[in-house]
């Protein structure tokens, strides 16, 4: 599924969900608006952003294709897709690639356990410019 888009196939994408319902009949310029103002990302940069409808039947993944916005619409015909859990004042929560195929494919995200796995901490980067002399 995720292999519709090259963009959106690596693991390194880092994939945003919208917490509020979103109109389905929002296309590029209007989806592109609540990531510039509620993610305050720039699409261009290979983040991909996930908005669900009130009903949670359709769902659109919004990304950049080297040169060009790319969208990702389904509609399911029945049943729904499953909301993740958003902190208390958040406006969005961060999904792995393999969280998005879950929700896609209808697994119950609160069911799935991860185990343990080792993982790297994020690399500190030094402003440019900057020395540690």
């Amino acid at each position: 599924m995720l292999g519709l888009f090259p963009p959106f196939a690596t693991s390194q994408v880092r994939i945003y969900l919208y917490a509020k319902d979103v109109d389905m009949r929002k296309s590029f310029d209007a989806l592109h608006a609540i990531i510039q103002s509620d993610f305050q990302k720039d699409v261009r940069l290979g983040d991909v952003f996930l908005f669900l409808n009130r009903r949670l039947d359709r769902l659109k993944l919004m990304g950049w294709d080297r040169d060009g916005l790319a969208i990702f619409y389904k509609r399911l015909e029945s049943g729904t897709f499953q909301r993740p859990v958003v902190k208390p004042n958040g406006n969005h929560v961060e999904l792995d690639t393999t969280e998005l195929a879950l929700l896609l494919t209808g697994i119950e995200l609160k069911s799935v356990k991860r185990r343990p796995r080792y993982s790297l901490a994020q690399p500190t980067r030094e402003p440019a410019g900057s020395s540690s002399h």
